[in-house]
């Protein structure tokens, strides 16, 4: 059998075969450099604009910081009553003689887990994140190979993380779609957390400062997450909205000033929940597709989704949607049931509309030895033929 390359598997969504209207959506722009506006309960993308390209976080590294320490709560291994001292490192780099976001910790003062969640998400503490990636990990340096690793294990290929804080590195950038997805993650996996986010001000040292995300006086539904900001990309923004029990999620970086950054967040959350409709082109568990099997007992793997699939079509719009199913085959048995073994990517226009996996719908085995003698003929004449085709 030849080395495994990538197939595409095209299918025909004729559900979504629909009239032309006579008028299409409103559609709508940023300034900023870097955009998605994600639809939670599906991950599609209602809007984007270099979505893919990698930039620095800033203070939005720190939501990775709170998914790391939400983990570690949620499975009992740090206590909201646990405290962490607040190192010289921390208080120099991160605190007040740094003039930068600070909770106003005191130098070599023990501060709760609690309080330093509130510094962190509230008032964007570069002590708070400071802290608290000494009190897990030793120091920021292993914390961000912490980040990273649990990036990986989030699904996030592209999205690296060196510091807790969102202090400028070569090593640390992210993309605003991943960031979406993270953020998305933390507020299902972590609820009764999460909440922090939406809390308007906190005061320590004696000190009221107020929530940085002002998107939360927008009167729009939103209910977190950070905003950021560093010279070489500019001024960044995630947030959550909810409105009619859906949730979006906007993500920005490289805006020009805080107020567009502000302004374009609030516009394109309210564009979402005006502009767009759901619909379901396959219920959950409904068969797909199908990917190629090589050996198998069977020459096809019958393709679902275990969450029905929508996508979000612009109000009063013609717009061509198109699907294609992704996969790197032919897949070698056994296959699993329930494996991931796919994804369903559809396409609005020139816009990634959804991007959702596809698991195998049954066990499929090693096929008899006739069959395998079969698929290695096949695959045989297939590697010749492109071979012949990449020599002309």
């Amino acid at each position: 059998m030849s080395a495994r390359s990538p197939r595409l598997s095209l299918i025909a969504i004729c559900a979504l075969a629909l009239a032309a209207a006579p008028a299409a959506a409103q559609s709508v722009q940023t300034n900023c450099r870097q955009a998605v506006l994600m639809d939670a309960e599906s991950h599609a993308f209602l809007y984007e604009r270099g979505a893919d390209e990698l930039a620095s976080p800033a203070s939005l590294a720190k939501i990775m910081t709170a998914e790391i320490l939400f983990g570690l709560i949620k499975a009992g291994k740090v206590s909201l009553e646990d405290t962490y001292p607040i190192s010289e490192y921390a208080w120099r780099t991160g605190g007040a003689p740094s003039r930068g976001s600070t909770m106003f910790a005191q130098l070599n003062s023990r501060v709760r887990v609690e309080d330093l969640i509130r510094g962190l998400v509230i008032m964007s503490g570069n002590d708070a994140a400071i802290a608290l990636a000494e009190g897990i990990a030793g120091t920021e340096e292993a914390f961000g190979l912490m980040m990273t690793k649990r990036a990986r294990e989030l699904g996030l290929r592209s999205s690296t993380f060196t510091n807790p804080w969102g202090r400028s590195d070569p090593g640390q950038k992210v993309t605003m779609r991943e960031m979406a997805l993270l953020s998305d993650h933390l507020i299902k996996t972590y609820p009764d957390l999460y909440r922090y986010f939406a809390e308007k001000d906190f005061t320590w040292n004696k000190i009221t400062q107020a929530n940085r995300n002002p998107l939360l006086l927008s009167n729009i539904g939103a209910d977190g997450l950070k905003t950021g900001n560093i010279d070489e990309s500019g001024f960044a923004i995630v947030g959550s909205a909810v409105e009619n029990n859906q949730r979006l999620i906007v993500a920005l970086n490289g805006c020009k000033t805080a107020s567009e950054r502000s302004d374009d967040a609030r516009k394109l959350l309210l564009w979402g929940f005006r502009s767009f409709e759901p619909r379901t082109i396959f219920a959950a568990g409904e068969v797909v597709g199908s990917a190629s099997v090589y050996g198998g007992s069977r020459s096809d793997a019958p393709l679902v989704s275990e969450k029905p699939i929508k996508v979000f079509l612009p109000r009063g719009s013609g717009e061509r949607i198109t699907a294609r199913i992704v996969y790197d085959g032919p897949l070698v048995p056994p296959v699993k049931q329930g494996a991931t073994v796919a994804r369903l990517k559809v396409m609005r226009g020139q816009t990634l509309a959804l991007d959702a996996p596809l698991t195998a719908a049954e066990d499929i085995g090693v096929g008899s030895l006739p069959r395998r003698a079969f698929d290695a003929s096949l695959e045989l004449a297939g590697g010749l033929i492109r071979k012949h085709v990449f020599k002309k």
